[in-house]
């Protein structure tokens, strides 16, 4: 999952330029993509990206070095760059390779040094280096969210269509006529102008267009998923407990540290990142699901204080920093609040739309995967696609076919980390603590630090990339994201 700000009428720190906006017709009518690898279409397909977090940029990415004509919609007015900190593992790491755009995750580095666990008082006492903590092994890398976000916008918002403050009202799928009479080629008919399928979208606020494919990238409350394959709670599986992110004044001095603090069924976390002047606030609590309006923060802000009321506020009641976090929380442009939940459905795709990321099978934060996955499910996406050329139903099923047994390999690491997360005694807390205590000591400590990391990352490497040599285009050899429009404390 990658979240963002949520609450709408204060938006999150925006883009450093405003979206550059080209015309479907005056990309579709641009020289196809040559080269060698997936053969480019002669006339470039035009394609619908609904959702402009991690994945349908990423998409976007590839799919214009394909030669496809690209749209992208996002609901928010800007350019969301809020979130927490994601990893970049695995299978992840090499896409990231494949796009060019490794050396920009590295410069926006978190640059973690260490993880500890506090008490009421905020006494560290139990520490241990931030790779531990986060199971990140060789070329793992972590960032922020909304750096991610921004470094994938900048590489693609010359070459792509961007439709922000706009969302989706309703899919209709074009189907070839029957050929009129005395014209085999179908020309003339209710399908269109050359009587080819399609789909025709309808927006909020921009005028009804066609497009050859759909892509819903819309995240774990998607409307194209909602608009296609019907209402969430058939597909959704609550993973028992809730999450939230929010920025928040550093007043606890921390540079590149994470402070945890735990009570029965609560996780509490504050950390800051390499340069960034602020720090992140992190609250987690057990919980079966809520009823509650996703896009309404006032009652997300509500529920959030209810779990953790009275805590910090007593002698032996918990962090005292918590009411601090609370509060922060209600001030913060970039306030996140979720259920820990995956998406489970039996297919991704129906005629020419089809969904990736968190849309499709959200593997919840509890994974730890969920940016991996879209980076990864949009290379495998965009590959197929390419391959394929003209018949996507055939691509649709190849992408399911690869991406299935990472996305169950991932699914089954989040059931398991969610019941992890928040235990449900004081005993097995101080059982923890222990543990971190003494491993530091411990002769064989790097193989249990192996060991803690060992299903992250099998869950990491569960898909073997095929090679999609992808044909030059205007971007494939850009070079670093420039500074100025990088956030100012990105090293």
């Amino acid at each position: 999952m990658s979240p963002a700000s949520n609450r709408a009428t204060k938006p999150a720190t925006t883009a450093a330029a405003r979206p550059v906006t080209h015309s479907v017709t005056d990309l579709a009518t641009s020289p196809a993509t040559s080269g060698s690898g997936p053969s480019a279409p002669a006339t470039p397909r035009s394609v619908l990206i609904s959702g402009a977090s991690i994945a349908g940029p990423a998409l976007a990415h590839w799919l214009h070095r394909y030669g496809f004509a690209v749209t992208v919609v996002e609901r928010a007015p800007e350019l969301r760059t809020g979130g927490y900190k994601v990893d970049i593992r695995g299978a992840a790491i090499e896409v990231a390779e494949r796009m060019g755009i490794l050396e920009d995750i590295q410069r926006a580095s978190t640059d973690m040094r260490s993880g500890a666990y506090v008490n009421d008082d905020g006494k560290r006492i139990a520490t241990l280096p931030a790779d531990i903590f986060g199971a990140r092994v060789g070329r793992d890398d972590e960032i922020m969210r909304g750096d991610l976000a921004r470094i994938l916008y900048e590489r693609t918002r010359a070459d792509v269509e961007y439709l922000f403050g706009d969302s989706i009202t309703s899919i209709t799928p074009v189907t070839p006529a029957a050929p009129a009479p005395g014209r085999p080629d179908g020309r003339h008919t209710a399908a269109g102008a050359d009587g080819a399928a399609g789909v025709e979208v309808t927006f909020e606020q921009a005028a009804p267009r066609r497009f050859d494919l759909v892509v819903g990238a819309d995240g774990l409350h998607s409307t194209v998923r909602r608009l296609v394959f019907g209402p969430e709670e058939q597909l959704l599986r609550h993973l028992g407990a809730y999450i939230s992110a929010f920025s928040m004044p550093n007043e606890l001095g921390l540079d590149r540290e994470e402070l945890y603090h735990a009570q029965p069924g609560r996780l509490i976390c504050a950390y800051s990142s390499a340069g960034d002047p602020a720090a992140k606030g992190w609250l987690s609590f057990r919980s079966p699901r809520l009823s509650y309006d996703h896009r309404d923060p006032e009652q997300q802000l509500d529920l959030l204080e209810a779990a953790f009321e009275g805590m910090g506020v007593s002698p032996a009641g918990g962090w005292r920093e918590v009411p601090r976090l609370l509060a922060a929380a209600r001030e913060a442009s970039d306030f996140y609040f979720d259920g820990m939940q995956l998406i489970e459905m039996d297919r991704w795709s129906r005629g020419r739309v089809v969904l990736l990321g968190d849309a499709a099978h959200c593997a919840s934060p509890a994974s730890g995967q969920g940016t991996g996955m879209a980076l990864v499910g949009a290379y495998v996406l965009a590959g197929e696609l390419a391959a394929a050329d003209r018949e996507p139903e055939e691509a649709f099923a190849r992408y399911e076919e690869e991406m299935r047994g990472y996305v169950a390999v991932n699914h089954a690491l989040a059931r398991k980390f969610a019941r992890e997360m928040t235990v449900d005694t004081r005993r097995q807390i101080r059982l923890r603590h222990l543990m971190m205590r003494i491993l530091p000591y411990m002769p064989w400590k790097n193989l249990v630090a192996k060991k803690i990391a060992e299903d992250v990352q099998r869950g990491a490497h569960a898909i073997t990339l095929k090679d999609h040599p992808a044909a030059p285009a205007a971007n494939a050899a850009a070079g670093p994201v420039p500074a100025a429009v990088r956030p100012p404390y990105a090293a």
